[in-house]
């Protein structure tokens, strides 16, 4: 594989008697790449607030991909982790950005992670909670996004606390903000963003959680599953990922 500075692509040469004919029918067999983004998550996919295009590392990855098999894109709107895998059962997508959970492993096959992304709480300046044992404890209450990596994890982990669900990330943000819960547990990206616009709240840290981000895709395509799990490998040995992270990650000022 060739990385080629101007162009910001590789030269693909197919390997293992792989076709991208092959490729293409196992892996968009409708003939184009319906790939689910996730636009809930800012740091991995941003709609310009002009003009409604898709950017981000969700985007560029599908892009890139999509290219290579010169396969035609849709990007599939969502605003929740959990309304992407709802809508595998849809048949609503082909490939996905999820964070990988053991709970989405049983429908869903992931290449290794090409970004980790750190689960974090707020709290008010003048909370009580300090670190993250004062979180796990009768009569704290969590809100959260329903169906996002971080639930499913706290979902497992928090055994005393209580864990309120919101359908999106903006409403877990007003359940926290009309002191309905006494913490905010989200990306740490987007809980920066939060503390910048808003006085009076601070980051517990350590993070109580590594949110390992993959490509998915759906269980049983086989052929597709090697192909994006090499081709993640690949472009996490160039300038793609970074490229795209610094740019979401430059706009939090």
């Amino acid at each position: 594989m060739i990385w080629n500075d101007a162009k910001d692509s590789f030269k693909y040469e197919p390997e293992g008697g792989r076709s991208p004919v092959d490729i293409r029918e196992a892996l968009a067999p409708r003939g184009r790449l319906r790939a689910a983004i996730n636009f809930g998550n800012s740091l991995l996919a941003q709609a310009d607030p002009v003009t409604g295009e898709a950017g981000g590392i969700s985007v560029a990855l599908t892009r890139e991909l999509a290219a290579r098999l010169t396969l035609p894109v849709e990007i599939v709107r969502y605003t929740t982790a959990g309304s992407v895998v709802d809508a595998l059962n849809r048949d609503e997508w082909d490939i996905g950005f999820l964070a990988i959970d053991p709970l989405r492993a049983e429908l869903i096959d992931f290449t290794a992670p090409y970004i980790v992304i750190d689960g974090n709480y707020a709290v008010r300046q003048e909370s009580l909670i300090e670190n993250l044992s004062d979180v796990d404890r009768s009569g704290v209450r969590i809100s959260l996004t329903r169906g996002s990596g971080y639930d499913l994890y706290l979902t497992r982990a928090i055994k005393h606390a209580t864990l309120v669900r919101s359908a999106t990330v903006s409403d877990a943000i007003k359940a926290f903000a009309s002191w309905d819960c006494e913490v905010l547990a989200s990306i740490k990206h987007s809980l920066m963003q939060y503390l910048d616009q808003t006085p009076g709240l601070r980051l517990i840290e350590p993070s109580f959680m590594s949110i390992k981000h993959a490509l998915a895709i759906p269980n049983g395509r086989t052929e597709a599953a090697a192909y994006v799990s090499a081709f993640i490998e690949e472009v996490k040995t160039t300038k793609l990922v970074a490229a795209r992270l610094n740019d979401a990650t430059s706009k939090i000022a």
